[in-house]
């Protein structure tokens, strides 16, 4: 597939901004372009495609498909896995989010209270357990305000976005 200097930028900026978040290129790469060409595609499609190597692809793919971020799609005369992602960009911030959380929010609640619970934390000092739980609350606030935002729908959550910028503004003193 021939991709246009449009859809090659989206997919190489894509693939910078994956890295940028601890996100192997490649796979923030195949990503990009499951998501920007809009159909599904084979596994050799996509190699052929962004010039890379047909394992890497199946590795990448193993990897978005773990993440819920990409699924197998099955085409009418073709026998070959096919491979898309949801389009809806909305769908795929919350994807994320909600990865995100289960993999890095709630493990370090869970260590955070067992820090706190443990009978070791009367050796800490006092600065120490108080640190150990400001972090264990603000962990806990972040993903109660995560659970809610996932909660809304796009509309309302832009509408949140719009005012919390207005706001910032407001307290910043630049009143339009």
């Amino acid at each position: 597939m021939e991709l246009t200097p449009v859809k090659q930028k989206f997919i190489l900026h894509w693939g910078e901004m994956g890295t940028m978040w601890g996100v192997n290129r490649t796979v923030s790469q195949i990503h990009a372009l499951l998501y920007i060409v809009g159909t599904p595609l084979t596994a050799e499609d996509i190699a052929d495609t962004l010039g890379v190597a047909r394992s890497n692809v199946s590795n990448s793919l193993k990897e978005l498909q773990n993440w819920k971020l990409v699924k197998v799609a099955h085409v009418m005369g073709d026998r070959r896995a096919h491979f898309e992602t949801s389009l809806d960009v909305w769908e795929l911030f919350r994807t994320v989010v909600r990865e995100r959380k289960e993999r890095e929010l709630s493990p370090t609640i869970t260590t955070l209270q067992a820090c706190l619970d443990s009978p070791e934390i009367d050796q800490e000092d006092r600065a120490s357990k108080a640190r150990i739980a400001e972090t264990l609350a603000l962990m806990k606030t972040l993903t109660s305000w995560t659970d809610e935002m996932l909660r809304l729908e796009p509309s309302t959550l832009m509408k949140l976005l719009k005012m919390g910028a207005k706001v910032q503004q407001f307290v910043r003193g630049e009143e339009k």
